[in-house]
């Protein structure tokens, strides 16, 4: 089954280095993100989403720019999902925009959209934006 990548994008307002922490620790992505978050010893997290652990590496980070998670488990039929989720300012307004590049086996495009927009929205009620 192939996947489905879907790039969208939220304005934020917050710093970069605020929202970094949000998107980057077990403990910021437990708040918003998923219904709990922890780390293993081999640095793997653990997503759990309607009582389902995921298990996803952190494949690559810059530090108030950006993080890529690659799922690794069975409950996702594509072997390479992935979300990345990067912190974009525009240097003429200083807006913040949180873009979000989702690879996934949901092939509703509209699904996909609803479930980012739900999850966006309890982050800004965390950060105030």
């Amino acid at each position: 089954m192939g996947g489905t990548k879907t790039i969208l994008e939220y304005e934020i307002n917050a710093s970069k280095r605020m929202l970094y922490p949000y998107i980057s620790t077990a403990s910021g992505l437990a708040q918003w993100f998923a219904d709990d978050v922890s780390i293993d010893e081999d640095k793997n997290f653990h997503i759990v989403w309607d009582g389902e652990d995921h298990v996803a590496k952190m494949a690559a980070h810059r530090t108030n720019s950006f993080v890529k998670f690659e799922f690794l488990n069975d409950l996702i039929e594509d072997e390479n999902a992935y979300t990345e989720i990067r912190l974009e300012q525009n240097e003429l307004t200083q807006t913040v925009f949180l873009r979000v590049i989702d690879y996934s086996d949901i092939e509703d495009e509209e699904e996909v959209h609803e479930l980012w927009d739900n999850i966006i929205h309890d982050l800004k009620e965390i950060v105030g934006g």
